[in-house]
């Protein structure tokens, strides 16, 4: 690598803080760009900070200048005010043209299992675009597909786990009997890191270890919290109306419907072999007893 600097966007946010502290622990330098600059976080006195800086390209391409590898992290899980899944991906093509402008020699972009452009699903679908921009781009690339990523931080698993231990029902989209394939967060993040140094172009399927059902998935969750519940087979539009009811009382989006669909066509697993180690029934038993002690928002966390 021609330099010993990288840049990580959303050192502060869930995938992106793993990444940059592999890269610390590596000897690297990581600069940042992040819409959330957070004083009191433990890596910001070890990271450089910039601002998402898309309606100035120019600046933009400046902030990236000198660096060797651009980790990008950067997305949006809903659609929230003036941010959607359009913007994101335009804002992500104005931030590759400006990786190519800076000099950046290589591109680990996090992107989702499964997507495309056609598919039902805009966020799917933007995922795609943005792919399809990274490889467009001309510098070398690996794109990362994870599936659902657990870990300290994460939401969806610690809110699955909250509503096991707050409701005696837990209703569960259709059968509940649809596939999902957690990866450990820190599993993704030694990917990540391990991918930067290569001149290859790659696309690498980024799943767990251990394949669930959704079932099987929410009674492990109980059984490892001590909790007895009723899991019934809910229609998926009933199930997104008290999602809706309860992020209002929660300030909150629980669950968009795309989720929800996404989540019963089960396409949250990869037919090929996994590259992840980290079991999340082993997780799940290490971490029972702070697993669903809060509620955790992602509108507080990212808005």
């Amino acid at each position: 690598m021609g330099s010993d600097t990288d840049v990580v966007t959303g050192s502060f946010s869930y995938t992106g803080q793993y990444i940059t502290r592999r890269l610390l622990a590596a000897g690297r330098q990581v600069r940042t760009l992040t819409g959330h600059p957070r004083p009191s976080h433990s890596l910001a006195s070890q990271v450089t900070a910039f601002p998402y800086d898309f309606e100035h390209p120019d600046l933009l391409a400046e902030s990236l200048s000198g660096a060797d590898t651009l980790y990008n992290t950067y997305w949006v899980r809903f659609p929230h005010g003036d941010l959607n899944y359009d913007a994101a991906v335009r804002n992500l093509q104005i931030l590759i043209h400006a990786a190519v402008r800076a000099g950046i020699r290589k591109i680990v972009h996090i992107s989702i299992i499964n997507p495309s452009e056609d598919s039902p699903f805009a966020y799917f679908r933007g995922k795609a675009q943005v792919e399809r921009a990274v490889r467009e781009s001309g510098l070398a690339h690996t794109i990362l597909r994870p599936t659902v990523v657990f870990g300290p931080e994460d939401i969806l698993i610690n809110n699955i786990a909250w509503m096991v231990r707050t409701f005696p029902i837990f209703m569960m989209p259709g059968s509940g009997n649809y596939r999902i394939q957690p990866i450990y967060v820190e599993d993704l993040a030694g990917i990540a890191v391990a991918a930067g140094p290569s001149a290859e172009s790659e696309v690498l399927d980024a799943a767990g270890s251990e394949i669930f059902t959704y079932r099987g998935l929410v009674e492990r969750i109980a059984q490892e919290t001590g909790r007895r519940v009723l899991l019934t087979e809910t229609p998926a539009a009933l199930v997104y109306g008290l999602g809706t009811m309860l992020g209002w009382l929660l300030h909150d989006v629980v669950l968009t419907y795309e989720e929800i669909i996404a989540l019963k066509d089960g396409i949250l697993y990869s037919v090929l072999p996994p590259i992840g180690t980290t079991r999340l029934s082993e997780w799940l038993c290490s971490h029972k007893d702070r697993l669903g002690r809060e509620y955790r928002s992602e509108i507080k966390r990212h808005f």
